[in-house]
């Protein structure tokens, strides 16, 4: 017996959604509802217009680690539809996936019009029905376990209703009042607002490798490590992205006011830092601070470095242990005070959502309302950058699509 099956929300977890439950049972009745005038929104402009699809990191346990909240719930998910199986599925339908150095997945194309494109036409080739401007007023449970939905002009019915809205406020609202617990929400994967003497005029500059701490509290700090650009706001990069997201509902309490310690040297200890100045001491001593950089940092900080430890006129000779140990602690555990937070362009994520335990991870269905099922960033899991905000949303589609 065919039954009508609706996903709310035009996104990725969407259409991975509707594509499932079509392939699954064809004579099934599978629409999408998208309240804007266009689907795949945040498709078409992650990744800098190239959508970076998943992360080529094929352990699985590993990969799940890659997921602030969420990552004991999609271990078990991921097993059923994983990153290999995301390339898989793609590659059989005609869009091949290249890794870059960092271990993010792009189509070859290096175009999100690819993804756009091979989502739009498998769903067209199965029959699920895509509306755009349908706009979902009010749902409601009938006695029967049927979904009923108040559009602008008409209601329609189903047996089997998806919600992947994302971090939409309607969405959440919808979930709440059927019955589901929103937990607390709060801005992830975002840049953070620095103004600090060592940081100005530094825009642009890049850091292969540092290692982060953050204290939110005297008690509370996270550590990250990872690549660091400067920017003409203060830090970015996937050190600080990461640390956002491990941090973010304790950054979201403290007002995103924290102090973040840096250590730019993450390779070499103060000792070891402490000895290559003193031995330059000796080797260059007639030459400026400034003039010679012993250390593994770009020579513009470098030199903004030695700015703020001795005068301009220093030479290596009269270098004193004080303005020597100045040095050590700008380069190795250097203090700044974050003050607020910038968005991370269109990666920027909300955590937080449809608490976990409410969900059967085996079907992504409701433990509430049967007949109820969710996926993506509507729900209490959200992963740091590089394609595993997209991958949860592949995997809990092709779930949630078996599972309708």
């Amino acid at each position: 017996m065919s039954k009508a099956v609706i996903c709310v929300g035009g996104g990725p977890a969407s259409f991975f959604a509707a594509i499932h439950a079509k392939k699954k049972h064809p004579d099934n009745k599978v629409t999408i509802l998208e309240a804007t005038r266009h689907v795949l929104t945040k498709v078409k402009i992650s990744g800098g217009g190239r959508c970076n699809v998943t992360h080529n990191l094929f352990d699985l346990k590993r990969f799940a680690s890659c997921y602030p909240r969420g990552s004991k719930e999609i271990l078990g998910a991921l097993h059923r539809f994983g990153p290999e199986d995301t390339m898989q599925w793609f590659s059989q339908r005609g869009v091949d996936l290249h890794a870059e150095a960092d271990g993010r997945m792009f189509p070859t194309t290096n175009q999100s019009s690819t993804i756009i494109n091979c989502l739009r036409r498998e769903s067209e080739t199965l029959g699920v029905e895509v509306r755009t401007g349908a706009l979902v007023k009010a749902i409601q449970k009938t006695q029967d376990n049927n979904y009923i939905l108040s559009l602008r002009d008409q209601e329609l019915i189903c047996q089997s209703l998806f919600l992947g809205t994302g971090s939409m406020p309607t969405g959440h609202r919808f979930a709440r009042q059927l019955g589901h617990t929103i937990t607390e929400l709060a801005p992830s994967l975002f840049t953070f607002c620095i103004e600090d003497p060592l940081l100005k005029d530094l825009s642009g500059l890049a850091f292969e490798g540092v290692a982060l701490r953050l204290e939110t509290a005297p008690s509370t700090s996270f550590e990250q490590t990872g690549p660091l650009l400067i920017t003409h706001w203060g830090l970015s990069g996937p050190a600080v992205l990461k640390l956002s997201a491990f941090a973010a509902r304790d950054l979201n309490t403290c007002g995103h006011k924290a102090t973040l310690f840096v250590d730019f040297i993450p390779g070499q200890s103060n000792q070891q830092i402490r000895d290559e100045l003193i031995a330059q001491k000796k080797i260059n001593a007639k030459k400026l601070l400034a003039n010679i950089n012993p250390v593994a940092v770009p020579l513009r900080f470098w030199k903004q470095v030695v700015s703020l430890a001795a005068a301009p006129e220093t030479t290596w000779a009269h270098l004193t242990r004080e303005q020597l140990e100045a040095i050590v602690t700008i380069l190795k555990a250097c203090p700044l005070s974050v003050q607020g937070k910038g968005e991370f362009k269109e990666e920027f994520v909300t955590c937080g959502g449809v608490k976990l335990s409410e969900i059967n991870f085996k079907t992504m269905e409701s433990k509430i309302n049967p007949g109820l099922f969710f996926a993506g960033e509507i729900l209490d899991i959200d992963g740091i950058t590089g394609g595993f905000n997209f991958q949860n949303a592949w995997t809990g589609g092709f779930i949630a699509g078996e599972g309708m």
